[in-house]
Parts: C-alpha cells; sequence; structure tokens
C-alpha cells in the first residue's frame, strides 16, 4: 500500500504556536491559486472555493494512480491585501480586500497534470471560475507566523501586535502578502476554535 504524505506534518511551515510569534523559513512551493476581490461571506468567494477543491482532490487521485504516490490534500490557505491595510488589520472594512486563495499541491504535480485535472473537472457541473484558476510557485522566505485560535473577525489585535510591535522589535520589516492557512472546517468547527496560522513575509528593516 502506498504510504500517505501530510505535509502539514512534513513542513515545519504548517506549524505555529498560538499568539506566540516566530520567525521561520519557508520553503518555495507550488499551489493551486485563485484571485478575487472583497467580503469573503459572499458568492465570489464561495465560486473560488467550489473551482479549487474538486481539482485538488483530482491532483490527489491522479497522482496515487499514475505515480504510486499518495498525499492528504492540503488545507485552504489565502492571501489577503488591500491599499491601506488597516482595512484589514483594524477598520475590518472586508468590501476593500483583496485575495488569492490557494491549495498547497506536492512538487511532483506537472503542468499537464493540473491541466488534465481541469479538464476533467469542467465536464461535469463545472464550477462558474475553473478557468481563473492556476498553478502557480509562491516564494515567501523569511516569514513570522503565529496559531490564532478563534474567529477569524478576532484576528484584529493579534495581527496589530504582529506588525506594529513583534515584527519592528525583531529589527524586521513587513514585505508581501499577509497569508493564513485554514487548519480548521469552519462548517464543522465552532468559531471559538477555529485554528488558523497567520504568516507574514518580512526583511531586514
Amino acid at each position: 500500500m502506498t504510504a500517505k504524505l501530510d505535509f502539514k506534518r512534513e513542513l515545519e511551515c504548517y506549524t505555529a504556536k498560538r499568539n506566540s510569534p516566530q520567525v521561520t523559513d519557508v520553503p518555495d512551493l507550488r499551489y493551486l491559486m485563485i484571485d478575487g476581490h472583497g467580503d469573503p461571506n459572499t458568492p465570489v468567494y464561495v465560486d473560488a472555493v467550489s473551482a479549487l477543491y474538486p481539482v485538488a482532490y483530482k491532483l490527489k487521485f491522479a497522482s496515487k494512480k499514475n505515480l504510486d504516490r499518495d498525499y492528504v490534500v492540503m488545507p485552504l490557505e489565502g492571501l489577503w491585501w488591500a491599499d491601506d491595510m488597516d482595512t484589514f488589520t483594524t477598520a475590518r472594512d472586508k468590501a476593500q480586500w483583496d485575495w488569492t486563495l490557494m491549495i498547497m499541491v506536492p512538487g511532483w504535480i506537472t503542468a499537464e497534470m493540473f491541466t488534465d485535472a481541469v479538464e476533467q473537472v469542467g465536464m461535469k457541473d463545472r464550477p462558474t471560475r475553473l478557468d481563473d484558476l492556476r498553478l502557480e510557485a509562491l516564494s515567501e522566505g523569511r516569514c513570522v507566523q503565529t496559531l490564532h485560535v478563534g474567529a477569524y473577525d478576532d484576528e484584529a489585535e493579534l495581527l496589530r501586535y504582529l506588525h506594529e510591535e513583534f515584527i519592528p522589535d525583531q529589527g524586521l520589516k513587513v514585505v508581501g502578502k499577509h497569508h493564513e492557512i485554514y487548519l480548521s472546517d469552519p462548517r464543522r468547527a465552532e468559531p471559538a476554535k477555529l485554528r488558523t496560522i497567520l504568516r507574514q513575509p518580512v526583511a531586514d528593516a
């Protein structure tokens, strides 16, 4: 039987300490990606998620069948940004947010496998945003990250501390986009128990 790889356990960057930011080096990773804008509590966001997961599972099954390499489908992740980041970290003005939703895939997933998976998903109950999906590498390098436990809307104070206190105190500055890794399924977990890794790429100040 093929051993099933779980990259959440294989990669250190998928673990973090609750409310305790740490500096970590994140390797270059490949993701299924799809872009969007505005409040995540809208159909636009749902349509993006609905395009990601079917392709992620098609790739997993193709990898197991054709390459004899099985793995656990990774959690949903998101890059978040805005023209004024205060709308994200403190004001929480969701209408102003831009985002890229992502699911990490193993490095052995090829462009051809991705194209085949998209084609297969499109044959039945085609997701409305399927054509907007892409396979792309992300290079974040040095990052600061911590674990938030609780509702997504309760992240603001921890984000403020991360950006305004911890990062400057380490002689670092914010670069790149705020990154969130959703370790819990919001459809199954209570808001108070949601586990989210908050990650911010940094560089020397």
